[in-house]
């Protein structure tokens, strides 16, 4: 059950290109964002969409694999783990940010578009 505290896993569309980053340790890092879509009915029984944006990290082997193969509208799965961090803006205001930490991305898709696994 440990692995089961801090667990997150989406589908959806990558929002734009990833952020690539090599840092001077060597490691490689990347960031973008999933939208991922609910669809349901109003009290009035009209279709709706609700859609919500989610700031993913990758590092390492995986950042590679986002590097080499993940674009803006590609479908892609997620598993990874939710991060809360806090910085100090330029003009010094506190901002908490929360993002998901991916353990494992999968490309989703047709024939056309490579598959891989990270």
């Amino acid at each position: 059950m440990s692995t089961l505290k801090n667990n997150v896993q989406l589908i959806g569309n990558v929002g734009g290109e990833p952020t690539i980053t090599n840092l001077e340790s060597g490691k490689k890092v990347a960031r973008f964002s999933v939208a991922t879509n609910e669809h349901y009915k109003s009290g009035k029984g009209e279709k709706q969409t609700n859609t919500n944006w989610h700031t993913i990290v990758a590092w390492g082997k995986t950042a590679e694999i986002i590097e080499k193969y993940v674009s803006k509208g590609k479908e892609i799965a997620v598993e990874g783990k939710l991060v809360s961090r806090s910085y100090e803006t330029k003009e010094g205001e506190k901002r908490t940010i929360t993002e998901i930490v991916a353990s494992e991305v999968l490309l989703l898709g047709n024939k056309n578009n490579k598959a891989d696994k990270a």
